[in-house]
């Protein structure tokens, strides 16, 4: 009895050690945090990346046997993931309030800071100190540190090397919503993410209203945002010429008032026929479309085909047919998204895309991760092999850019003056014409 006793007693004080040890952790990261919270909000920028450095750079530089770096104190030699957190969310409290402000120089001095430390390539004579600087380059060969570096790139999105650039709000806005990531990754990168999108939206309105123009200096001014050069016009009406009494948005408000209180069995097969209706492509082409659609979506959730639908099942199914059109394991690229793009489809994926987000809005997420992950997942290609993919980007981002923007786009046919489009009119006879939408302005 005295030995299980004792035993017990010593359990109770290794459990209240460790929790005491955590607490401290937690004590201690929390001191960094606001140190450099204070820090950035108080001081010059130059000053508050001379602290960075000092904390987590020249505290490496100390050769002295048994002396450990302030910083590296807190964490004991199996901590090397606690350390990768807190030195990212140091990161990340500097980008969240230097972005606001434009102090994108600063963002990529902080970045230059790990590339000066790799450059130099010390060698640590104390094995106090080797463990540390392991860590340290460890978190710069990390993925974390390549999604901080998208920060600094965004002025290099025109450069053919850097191609992934040019998408990094879909890069951001999967960052912003991953959980894992500390709350000013999330915050910045949902910033960030939103002021590419706006200055895009921006860009084409400014262009396509100009575009008409024959002042030099306007068209000099307003350059296409697009990589899709002079064609954009043309698709820009393609587009728009599907905003009439047969919109994809009238179409589907038609379809969800129909498909209110069906079944979930009857529900998936209405909304197969609700995709591929006027989808734009051949009968042939769409038949492999249709009967992948059919085999995925039979077998999806079949024990519930009796219960009736509800948002939360609209917004699964809406999911569930955006992974199968995109990446259905959220790293490669479906199949049918392969086929699909192998084929120069971009613009019929892209129209179910659209069709799906105008029945179920709260998909828009889900869709813009998956985008994410397919960008990913080709980033390791060089550009002349991913031409395919660019263009089913710019054409997905003009697409949103007209349905889920602010600007509202319009054909006006300058022969007779008529706004009403035909299929059979000639393009060349319209002229597109943007304009702020009368409720955005309220908003």
């Amino acid at each position: 009895m005295i030995d299980k006793n004792l035993s017990t007693g010593q359990k109770n004080k290794s459990t209240v050690k460790a929790e005491f040890d955590q607490i401290k952790f937690q004590n201690d990261q929390n001191e960094i945090y606001s140190f450099l919270l204070t820090t950035v909000k108080q001081e010059i920028p130059e000053k508050t990346l001379l602290e960075f450095k000092r904390l987590f750079i020249e505290s490496l530089r100390i050769h002295r046997d048994e002396d450990v770096p302030e910083t590296y104190k807190i964490f004991s030699t199996q901590q090397e993931q606690e350390f990768h957190n807190t030195i990212k969310r140091c990161c990340y409290i500097l980008v969240n309030n230097w972005e606001p402000a434009k102090h994108y120089k600063y963002i990529q001095d902080l970045l230059g800071i790990f590339t000066d430390y790799q450059r130099e390539n010390q060698v640590f004579i104390s094995p106090f100190i080797y463990p540390y600087s392991i860590w340290l380059n460890n978190f710069i060969n990390s993925r974390d540190y390549e999604e901080l570096k998208i920060f600094t790139n965004r002025s290099q999105e025109d450069t053919p090397s850097n191609w992934i650039n040019r998408y990094s709000a879909y890069l951001l806005f999967a960052q912003s919503c991953d959980d894992k990531n500390p709350p000013e990754q999330r915050n910045a990168a949902r910033k960030v993410a939103k002021q590419i999108r706006e200055k895009f939206k921006f860009e084409l309105a400014m262009y396509v209203a100009h575009s008409h123009s024959s002042d030099n200096y306007s068209n000099n001014k307003y350059k296409n945002p697009s990589m899709l050069g002079d064609d954009v016009l043309r698709l820009i009406k393609i587009i728009v010429s599907k905003k009439g009494s047969l919109s994809y948005e009238n179409i589907a408000n038609i379809f969800v008032q129909q498909t209110q209180k069906q079944r979930l069995g009857e529900y998936k097969e209405n909304i197969q026929k609700y995709l591929l209706f006027s989808a734009g492509d051949t009968p042939a082409f769409i038949k492999p479309i249709q009967q992948h659609l059919r085999e995925n979506l039979s077998e999806w959730k079949a024990e519930s085909d009796e219960e009736i639908i509800d948002k939360g099942l609209v917004l699964r199914i809406c999911n569930r047919i955006i992974d199968i059109l995109t990446t259905e394991n959220s790293k490669e690229p479906a199949l049918l998204f392969k086929l699909l793009m192998s084929q120069g489809h971009s613009l019929t994926l892209v129209i179910l895309l659209i069709k799906i987000i105008l029945i179920s809005s709260n998909s828009r997420t889900h869709l813009e991760i998956r985008i994410s992950q397919l960008i990913s997942y080709y980033e390791k290609y060089p550009v002349d092999e991913c031409q395919w993919l660019i263009n089913f980007l710019e054409i997905f981002n003009i697409t949103f850019a007209i349905y889920a923007g602010n600007i509202e786009y319009s054909l006006i046919n300058m022969k007779d003056h008529k706004q009403t489009f035909h299929v059979q009119a000639n393009l060349n006879d319209y002229r597109v014409f943007s304009q702020l939408k009368l409720d955005a302005e309220n908003k």
